[in-house]
């Protein structure tokens, strides 16, 4: 049943390229018609060879003129063919591969978190190849296949109709093997491509992290799960071989059958006087060229089958719910004021899991929010809630008085700026890095921003300083590094939010004091939420939040929360107790 949905999505996918197709089916007729009228000029090419010293040279010379343009014709037709099923496979294939790239652009944050990146590659690059592939040989073969196989009965029954009616009988058998074999075929390959995605994300998980890897001897342990994962593999790619390779051999033993019949048929026939030997040397070609086709149509069928195996993986992931629009009238925030409040909010990633529970705070532009608490209490679940990049499951969340879900996502995080323990850099050149949230931004405005965050001296010392080209994810720079070039990102858009989570986590001490520093100047007038997991860095906080298990426990400036000797108190005398 998935298998008919996704033919049919298939050729909803061709539907625009109608007229392609259309001239595609036109040329492949063509093609059939001028390669089929080759056997009946042969025919009578032998009958004029009536023995030694009776050859008509004259009617022997217009029917090799004749096959000449036929096969002039034939070549012609293949030739432009090819080039129109080239457009159709490619544009398909770019439309497939654009749908793809665009609906990962709109997939939730969810989505993301919960599928591997590995996956995700193999579907929008490996299985549209495969897709490809498929479809390529689907034109140029299943066409002219059966239009191959319905000219040539059509000549058959114009030399021998009882013969064509013994090839007919026999040819059902061929039919049925072909498609007892496909229908196994179709499964193994959809499993040979999850396994071969599985591969692909093991693969881009251990190359991302081959220094983790490295540093805790973790090769041999992950050589076993390649192998595990490779066997797999080679187990389910010999089954989809061995049942694919077969379809060829199994439906030549039943064409040759056909063949033999014809061959014994035929001569009897010719011996009673019924045809000519031309007429059976045409029909014994017509015989070669009917069965031909369905040894075609088997291999475009198996390499069909790994083509919807590989389509129906890409329509699952163009099936995934993207993020819902925008609510109609949606308010764009130009320039918020600051105010955020959440009122009654709850959230948990899984439902039977619940995080966040009846959550209320109430923000006042400007202020400068600390979040704190122990691993797991919900400090960065509530910045993905604050950014949207998840939705609460109930309560209001608001800035400015408006619910978020009221206001554009773009504008909303247009709003804030983020720095995070995790870096996230592109692969570019340093000055693109750091303008990635304003391109319009000057080389002059760039460059403050880096000395704001102190990136400047060490860009300078970089080879080709703001125009050195970092690897992706900024690989060949140190992570302290990298984190100073999210701050500078941050300091050149200068938003009228920001969140901080760990921002400093790994800059040395001296250059912590410093862009604490710049970061107190920015902050100055700014709505800020600081996660930290460092204490002494959010003392000055108008307020702080002491999280644990999703709720908030306490609530004050950072000497009324030492002075009531709770959860925080515990938790800072635990950094400071031996000073």
């Amino acid at each position: 049943m998935r298998q008919k949905q996704t033919g049919k999505r298939v050729l909803e996918l061709i539907r625009p390229y109608k007229g392609y197709v259309v001239m595609v089916l036109l040329l492949a007729l063509i093609t059939v018609i001028s390669t089929l009228y080759v056997p009946i000029l042969i025919g009578k090419g032998v009958d004029l060879v009536v023995g030694p010293g009776q050859v008509n040279f004259s009617g022997l010379l217009k029917v090799l003129l004749t096959l000449g343009a036929a096969v002039a014709v034939t070549a012609a037709a293949q030739w432009v063919m090819s080039l129109f099923t080239n457009k159709i496979t490619y544009q398909v294939v770019q439309d497939v591969r654009n749908a793809a790239f665009r609906h990962l652009e709109v997939l939730p944050v969810s989505y993301l978190d919960s599928h591997q990146a590995g996956d995700i590659l193999s579907r929008i690059s490996t299985d549209v190849d495969q897709f490809s592939d498929g479809l390529l040989m689907g034109f140029t073969q299943l066409f002219t296949g059966v239009l191959t196989i319905l000219g040539t009965l059509v000549f058959m029954l114009t030399i021998s109709p009882k013969i064509t009616v013994l090839v007919v009988l026999i040819t059902p058998l061929s039919f049925f093997v072909a498609n007892f074999i496909a229908k196994r075929t179709y499964t193994m390959f959809r499993k040979q491509s999850e396994t071969r995605a599985e591969m692909t994300s093991l693969v881009e998980e251990l190359v991302g992290n081959q220094k983790l890897v490295k540093a805790f001897s973790y090769e041999e342990r992950a050589q076993k799960r390649f192998g595990v994962i490779n066997e797999e593999l080679r187990v389910c790619g010999i089954r989809a071989l061995f049942f694919s390779s077969i379809t060829n051999p199994a439906t030549r033993f039943v064409n040759n059958l056909v063949y033999t019949g014809v061959g014994i048929f035929g001569a009897l026939t010719a011996i009673g006087g019924g045809i000519s030997v031309g007429q059976l040397t045409s029909f014994l070609s017509y015989a070669n060229q009917y069965t031909k086709p369905f040894n075609e149509i088997s291999g475009v069928v198996t390499e069909l089958q790994n083509a919807l195996a590989s389509a129906q993986r890409i329509f699952d992931f163009l099936d995934e719910e993207p993020i819902p629009e925008d609510a109609p009238g949606a308010l764009v925030l130009e320039h918020a004021r600051g105010q955020v409040e959440f009122s009654h909010v709850d959230f948990s990633y899984v439902p039977e899991t619940p995080l966040i529970q009846d959550m209320n705070l109430e923000v006042k532009p400007g202020q400068r929010i600390a979040i704190v608490g122990p691993t797991g209490c919900g400090k960065t679940t509530v910045i993905n809630l604050l950014m949207r990049f998840y939705d609460i499951n109930s309560g209001r969340l608001s800035v400015d008085g408006t619910a978020i879900q009221n206001i554009t996502r773009d504008s909303l995080r247009g709003n804030y700026g983020m720095v995070l323990q995790e870096t996230w850099l592109k692969a570019g050149t340093i000055l693109e890095n750091i303008a990635y949230g304003r391109p319009e931004a000057t080389r002059e405005e760039v460059i403050e921003a880096a000395k704001a965050a102190h990136a400047h001296s060490f860009i300078k010392r970089m080879p080709q300083g703001y125009d050195t080209v970092i690897a992706e994810d900024g690989g060949n720079i140190s992570q302290g590094q990298k984190q100073l070039l999210c701050i500078a990102r941050v300091m050149l858009l200068r938003p009228p939010m920001l969140i901080l989570d760990e921002a400093t986590s790994s800059i040395d001490t001296m250059t912590e004091i410093r862009i604490q520093k710049a970061f107190a100047e920015l902050m100055r007038g700014r709505t800020s939420f600081v996660v930290a997991h460092r204490l002494s860095t959010i003392r000055e906080s108008d307020k702080i939040l002491v999280m644990k298990n999703g709720h908030i426990v306490e609530t004050g400036t950072h000497e009324e929360l030492l002075a009531a000797k709770g959860f925080y108190a515990g938790l800072y005398q635990s950094q400071f107790a031996k000073s």
